[in-house]
């Protein structure tokens, strides 16, 4: 009980961590004048993934790869399954050409070029440079066929920005934002990884299993949290570009930075398994998205039947 409770109090810190971390950076850059596509496509694109990078990152340094590297994995599959699943739920999801052709291919690009870098056994430093060279080439990539105006893409990650309200106004207020939530962040990852290894050890399960599922889901529900209140309101392409731009950087940025400071060591489960589980989860949303430019319902009712028995395998098969 004492366990849970510490992921669950380390779930909550990561979660408030990452809210402020977004609120204040989102001020700073209107205050400094940065444009609101960039602020949609860095600050809340990839600052979801904050409570995943810190996690990994604490991790990778207290000499537990398998969390680290199980936490990016798993939260990939999570949000494909888990998230984009509950969305399409609740309102069918449609996406626009560009990023479907860019970032959804980037993801299934990405799930790749796991799968070649680990090679069988770990992530180490040079693989590393390439996954934060691709995170650069693709950032580039993604402004350059924005930054024109009046392309849907781009206004979807505006739209991002716009779906965070309540931003402090005055200087004091932002920094204080931005302290806070780092400072939460670094609080909770490190809660929730005792109370996750310790889960770990009293059920005798392994580290992967729990980075894989537990940890993987507490760390994702920024992403939750702004791809519903995207679906309730409507703005269905938000919902599937934060996820999509989240797993982006999940994979390059996350692990990019975890492997160049630790070299990581991948678990046996995760190659055999969960890489795949990985890659597959990419493809089918790729499919999916392409027949018709949208995920439906029902499609939504298949990817969460997909998590499912994910879960169940992961905790009964492949839980030792």
């Amino acid at each position: 009980m004492l366990n849970l409770a510490l992921v669950l109090v380390g779930v909550l810190l990561l979660t408030g961590g990452g809210e402020a971390l977004i609120r204040g950076s989102l001020a700073a850059a209107k205050r400094t004048g940065v444009s609101p596509l960039l602020s949609g496509l860095l600050i809340v694109g990839f600052g979801t993934s904050a409570p995943e990078l810190v996690v990994s990152i604490d991790a990778a340094l207290n000499g537990r790869p398998d969390i680290a590297v199980g936490n990016v994995v798993g939260s990939n599959i999570g949000n494909v399954l888990l998230i984009l699943g509950v969305c399409a739920l609740i309102t069918p999801l449609a996406v626009k050409p560009l990023v479907l052709r860019r970032d959804a291919v980037t993801v299934v690009a990405a799930s790749i070029l796991f799968l070649v870098l680990v090679g069988g056994s770990a992530l180490a430093r040079p693989d590393a440079a390439i996954f934060l060279l691709a995170l650069v080439a693709y950032l580039v990539w993604a402004y350059r066929t924005e930054r024109g105006g009046n392309v849907p893409s781009a206004e979807m990650h505006i739209a991002e920005g716009a779906e965070v309200t309540a931003l402090p106004k005055t200087a004091l207020w932002i920094i204080t934002a931005v302290v806070l939530g780092l400072a939460l962040l670094i609080l909770g990852s490190q809660v929730l990884l005792r109370g996750a290894v310790g889960i770990a050890e009293s059920f005798g399960l392994s580290e992967a299993v729990i980075g894989l599922t537990l940890v993987a889901v507490g760390t994702s529900l920024p992403e939750l949290s702004i791809s519903i209140i995207a679906a309730f309101r409507r703005h269905a392409d938000v919902a599937i570009g934060n996820i999509l731009g989240s797993n982006i950087f999940n994979l390059l940025g996350i692990l990019g930075i975890s492997a160049l400071l630790q070299p990581l060591p991948v678990h046996e489960r995760i190659l055999q398994f969960d890489q795949w589980v990985m890659l597959v989860t990419s493809l089918v949303l790729l499919v999916f998205l392409y027949t018709g430019s949208r995920l439906s319902r029902v499609e939504g009712g298949l990817l969460l039947l997909g998590y499912g028995v994910y879960v169940g395998l992961s905790f009964t098969v492949f839980g030792g």
